[in-house]
């Protein structure tokens, strides 16, 4: 058995150099344009809709090694294919029905001459499964892409059987009191397992045939649709093994705090061991044992401990603290290296071990995890003399990262939902940090489909259950115009103006005819997690003041017409551009009339004036309500008047917007300091909201790695597609910088020194790629390739 568990690493490891050292491959053109040759197969036996694990083989021999053996593979709900017994491929990416996906892969380099075997691991989480995962029934497919390995096909030849080792927990939502949607957690009796399945050399013969339940098609070439294929539009996901945790606290003689496996665990003994990774991470657990037949081990995983009071406090501390998580469980068979893995990854910084054993004692070897995340490569760097910015610089990377896999995720332990949001900034740190694209487009597009009949969006999609946030169908509109100005893809963004045009009909449609306004409407009108009072209104959490009309959720609408007005101005839609621009000046008088305080000189809420937001104020700046020279001393009001509700980590990513527009971007590292506060109170990642907090790990937390580049180095598109580059430098009291940012052409650099007389800047920009440098009110031109710019100071 010590063999399988060495395999069992191997596999992991395996996929993730697969992934990354294997030429890219495509579908063979004659699987765009007809039905393919292969049929979904289920088990004969096996329920289509509820949970439920799979295995299925097929067995063949080859006389000659090909060159190159490309197959293309997707399940329902997901799978792991396995080619001798290495894993090559997982999937597929998330979806709807009507862009169902599938990967695409050359399984050549596995094959041996002689007998080979196909195995893949299907399952169907049934009502339980994942929010963000759509489902029409279990289901697995196979086809191979020349018709000469169409006997590879899933259909006639392979077999099946249903793996009874596994069962579902308990739902944890109520139990833990939050929102929880990622999915079940498992029991998994080792003693039914079917150890080795996999295998070249398994016996299968007590298997199965599997059924056919389909042919299986491209999209929309067939008369009914099921599952409508479309290629993956992502890359492989990267995973990596993590360092192994330490124990911190044992009830154990020998496993004492920082020490780590192997631990042998006596007979009929009850014990806990509580691990710490040192930091978040999203990975598959392994944990590698021998014996313990009838033992039960509970594995617990949390992003922080709690205290009596039920507050996380310093995450480094756990003194007087306890794990509140959710769990998995496994029993051990009695035989030696049984390796406990998950189906789907976990997220946590601290593990508990709760174990219990019967007549026979455990050992336990080892336990680590394998990381699964986008495989984003960083190209970004930010270096400047501010005590714990590298730090801050690691952790908000870590927080990106942690949050972007088949999609963006608002966060992976609750929920692993793309919201558009959390995405439009995570996709700019994308694009700074990485120069990768793909899951943006992946993004926008998918969001695109999700388009209900009334033209609004979802506001979170792929997603069974359904939910629109208006006002992030606004942000849509947004991330659509970001793209534009950072990428070269004019047909892509071409084929989105449908979709801003129908939200913006709605949302005209929503005004009110005598104020001008917008108010309360239908759906759930989240604007930030900020405390605004109730006033006697009913509304749901995130919602500012509607009564009257809002000034809040008006200019935003008008934040999103600007970007609108220079989309159709840029695509040749002439008119349109004119009737945004006449709804944008009566959207902006409304708000004058009704909500504009003078005695204040701000915005307020609503034209009852009981309510004061730095939101809406914000918004006031972004939209150029108020005379531009006067922009500057509001901001200095809704940073400095403590009375307005206030902003929230997510929502400053826009304060710090109106800081870069107004030019006091000056002012942004004195901005930081509730990011400083986190890493002082032991975060590895950054949170959701201030404390108390559900969510660690909440990427829209992590746009200092965007403004870092884009307000204090100051790199920002200068025409659409980055065809020029614009440096508006803001480094405040620094007296240097180095900043590296990646764009569609290469990197750009930034270097900044200052002394007393003279401000220096050595600037290198990608091929084919010129610029403009402003700085204390002087511009300069810049070419391509490396320059120094001094700019005397007086």
């Amino acid at each position: 058995m010590k063999k399988l568990f060495s395999t069992t690493c191997l596999l992991i490891l395996t996929i993730n150099a697969f992934a990354q050292s294997a030429p890219e491959v495509i579908p063979d053109p004659r699987l765009t344009d007809a039905s393919w040759t292969s049929s979904w197969i289920a088990h004969p036996d096996g329920s289509p809709y509820d949970f439920g694990v799979y295995h299925f083989r097929k067995d063949f021999e080859l006389n000659d090694l090909p060159d190159q053996l490309v197959i293309n593979v997707s399940a329902d709900n997901r799978y792991q294919l396995f080619v001798n017994g290495k894993q090559v491929s997982e999937g597929p990416a998330k979806g709807d029905l009507l862009h169902y996906h599938y990967e695409t892969i050359d399984i050549a380099p596995y094959l041996r001459p002689g007998k080979n075997c196909l195995a893949a691991v299907v399952w169907n989480f049934g009502i339980r499964r994942p929010v963000a995962q759509m489902s029409f029934r279990t289901a697995f497919l196979m086809q191979a892409n020349e018709a000469r390995f169409d006997y590879l096909n899933s259909g006639q030849g392979w077999k099946t059987i249903q793996n009874k080792a596994y069962t579902l927990l308990p739902a944890e939502g109520g139990r833990l009191h939050t929102y929880l949607v990622t999915g079940p957690r498992i029991h998994l009796d080792a003693g039914l397992y079917p150890w080795g399945w996999e295998t070249l050399d398994y016996d299968d013969h007590a298997w199965i045939s599997a059924r056919n339940i389909g042919q299986a098609h491209p999209s929309g070439r067939t008369t009914e649709f099921n599952w409508e294929l479309v290629p993956r539009p992502i890359p492989a996901m990267e995973l990596e093994p993590e360092e192994a945790p330490v124990i911190r606290r044992s009830s154990l003689d020998q496993g004492k705090a920082g020490i780590l496996f192997p631990i042998h665990i006596p007979s009929h003994s009850k014990c806990t061991l509580l691990l710490d990774q040192k930091h978040l991470t999203n990975a598959y657990p392994h944990l590698l044992v021998s014996g313990g037949s009838n033992s039960l081990i509970r594995i617990e995983y949390a992003e922080s401990l709690f205290d009596a009071n039920g507050k996380k406090g310093n995450r480094n501390e756990i003194d007087g603290k306890e794990i509140k998580g959710y769990y998995d469980e496994f029993s051990p068979d009695g035989q030696p290296d049984r390796l406990f893995t998950t189906l789907w990854f976990r997220t946590w910084r601290y593990v508990q071990l709760t174990i219990e054993t019967g007549d026979m004692p455990l050992d336990i070897h080892s336990f680590n995890g394998i990381r699964r995340t986008y495989p984003f490569k960083s190209l970004a760097e930010f270096n400047a003399p501010v005590e714990n910015l590298e730090k801050l610089w690691e952790v908000g990377w870590r927080t990106a990262r942690l949050c972007a896999g088949d999609t963006y995720y608002d966060c992976p332990y609750y929920e692993q939902l793309q919201y558009v949001g959390d995405t439009r900034i995570q996709a700019l740190i994308s694009l700074y940090m990485t120069g990768d694209d793909r899951l943006m487009r992946n993004a926008i597009q998918q969001f695109a489909d999700s388009r209900y009949s009334d033209g609004l969006t979802k506001s979170r999609y792929p997603d069974l259950a359904g939910q629109v946030i208006p006002t992030y169908s606004l942000f849509w509109i947004n991330m659509v115009h970001d793209y534009w100005m950072l990428r070269p893809d004019s047909a892509f963004v071409r084929r989105q103006l449908s979709t801003v045009k129908t939200i913006l009909e709605w949302y005209e449609a929503q005004m009110d005819v005598h104020t001008g306004l917008i108010g309360n409407t239908n759906y759930w009108n989240f604007v930030d997690w900020s405390a605004w009072p109730g006033n006697g209104e009913k509304r749901f959490g995130g919602v500012p003041p509607l009564r009257g009309g809002s000034s809040v959720l008006t200019l935003q609408w008008v934040y999103a017409l600007q970007d609108a007005m220079e989309l159709m101005a840029a695509f040749g839609q002439q008119d349109e551009k004119a009737k945004f621009q006449q709804q944008i000046e009566q959207a902006k008088q409304a708000v004058w009339k009704y909500c504009w305080d003078p005695a204040r000189k701000l915005v307020s809420d609503t034209p009852e004036k009981t309510s004061y937001s730095q939101h809406g104020n914000i918004w006031a700046v972004l939209t150029h309500l108020i005379p531009q020279n006067e922009e500057s001393a509001m901001v200095d009001r809704i940073v400095q008047d403590t009375s307005l509700i206030q902003a929230t980590f997510y929502f400053r990513f826009y304060l710090m917007q109106a800081l870069y527009q107004t030019g006091l971007g000056n002012r942004y590292l004195d901005e930081l300091k509730p990011w400083f506060d986190m890493l002082d109170i032991g975060l590895t990642t950054f949170a959701e909201k201030p404390d108390p907090t559900r969510s660690d790990c909440h990427a829209w937390s992590a746009s200092p790695n965007y403004d870092l580049l884009a307000t204090v180095a100051g790199i920002r598109p200068g025409a659409s597609g980055f065809r020029r580059v614009l440096i508006n430098p803001s480094p405040g009291k620094l007296d240097h910088f180095d900043a590296t940012a990646a764009h569609p052409n290469g990197i750009i650099q930034v270097m900044y020194r200052r002394s007393k007389t003279v401000a220096e800047f050595e600037i290198n920009l990608p091929e084919g790629t010129p610029g403009q440098l402003n700085y204390l009110e002087q511009s300069f031109t810049l070419r391509p390739g490396k320059q120094t710019v001094q700019v005397q100071l007086h």
